[in-house]
């Protein structure tokens, strides 16, 4: 796989799609803790590596949100993103 791939087939969204190669050390190392996880790369996590700063900023943020502190437990804020996701008709 090239630095990027334009085939329709491959094609994630508008965006580019990276090759996981060719990113900087930490965000491949975010991209390969989520697929060993998961089982699969999220396609938002490429059309985000991108642009490894913007990247970088979405999980600041995500885990400001999920770890920081708060009267919620883990467990409600993630009920809130599955009722959030479920609403917008979003698979993740």
């Amino acid at each position: 796989m090239g630095a990027m791939s334009d085939t329709p087939s491959d094609a994630v969204s508008r965006f580019p799609v990276p090759d996981p190669a060719t990113l900087p050390e930490d965000l491949r190392q975010v991209i390969e803790a989520n697929a060993a996880k998961a089982g699969f790369v999220p396609n938002v996590f490429l059309a985000y590596a991108w642009k490894p700063e913007h990247f970088r900023a979405f999980f600041r943020y995500y885990d400001v949100l999920m770890r920081g502190e708060s009267g919620l437990t883990r467990a409600e804020r993630e009920m809130i993103v599955v009722a959030v996701s479920a609403e917008n008709s979003c698979m993740y």
